[in-house]
């Protein structure tokens, strides 16, 4: 059983800057991460878009053509699949700072960043394959479920698959904590997560994400 479930999008740097904490306390701990899909794209076209979107558009038509190489690479090969596609494109797109500049392109670009990471490339096949939007609208939906409507991504979810699981949006970090501060980190978000009545607390983005 995950002790927790992370969902993301592959496009959002904030989510893959909080996947890289995640993933360092996971190494720490030796917990066990079930990597689960929230499409940006989705949950903005049941929100309506508004006007001079087209560059948001984009960017999370991207991302939910990531989704479908990563459901693709949890069909053929399970979770691991799954987060080694995430890592790989997320180096790519927000590390290296290479992405697409038209959809059309996300399928030769992300076949040739899975051939460079060592994986299938033919999961990228699946980018344009609209038979896995159906599991990614489920995992979704599921995901606002937990949180409420009012979020995006990363959505992380502790205790999962138990009586009591508990869920929260972020959280949103510009730097990945490493060793000690990693737990830290770690501890207090679980402890806000798990503490009963729990709803919100935020303060506004004051730095620019940092991926070293």
């Amino acid at each position: 059983m995950a002790d927790l479930q992370f969902y993301f999008d592959p496009i959002c740097p904030w989510a893959y800057l909080t996947s890289r904490w995640v993933t360092e306390v996971q190494h720490q701990r030796g917990y066990e991460v079930s990597w689960k899909f929230i499409s940006l794209f989705m949950i903005n076209s049941d929100r309506g878009y508004g006007a001079d979107a087209q560059r948001h558009i984009d960017g999370h038509l991207l991302g939910l053509h990531a989704l479908r190489v990563a459901s693709a690479a949890r069909a053929s090969a399970g979770n691991d699949a799954v987060a080694a596609v995430y890592t790989a494109l997320g180096q790519a797109i927000h590390v290296d700072k290479r992405r697409p500049t038209e959809v059309a392109g996300m399928k030769d670009f992300t076949r040739e960043v899975l051939g460079t990471a060592g994986l299938n490339p033919q999961w990228a096949d699946s980018a344009t394959d609209e038979l896995h939007d159906e599991v990614i609208r489920h995992e979704t939906t599921h995901a606002l479920d937990l949180t409420g409507k009012d979020v995006g991504t990363p959505i992380l979810v502790f205790n999962p698959e138990t009586a009591k699981p508990s869920s929260f949006f972020g959280p949103v970090i510009s730097v990945i904590p490493r060793g000690a501060e990693a737990l830290r980190l770690w501890d207090a978000v679980e402890t806000l997560a798990t503490t009963s009545g729990m709803a919100e607390l935020k303060r506004s983005r004051r730095s620019a994400p940092s991926f070293d």
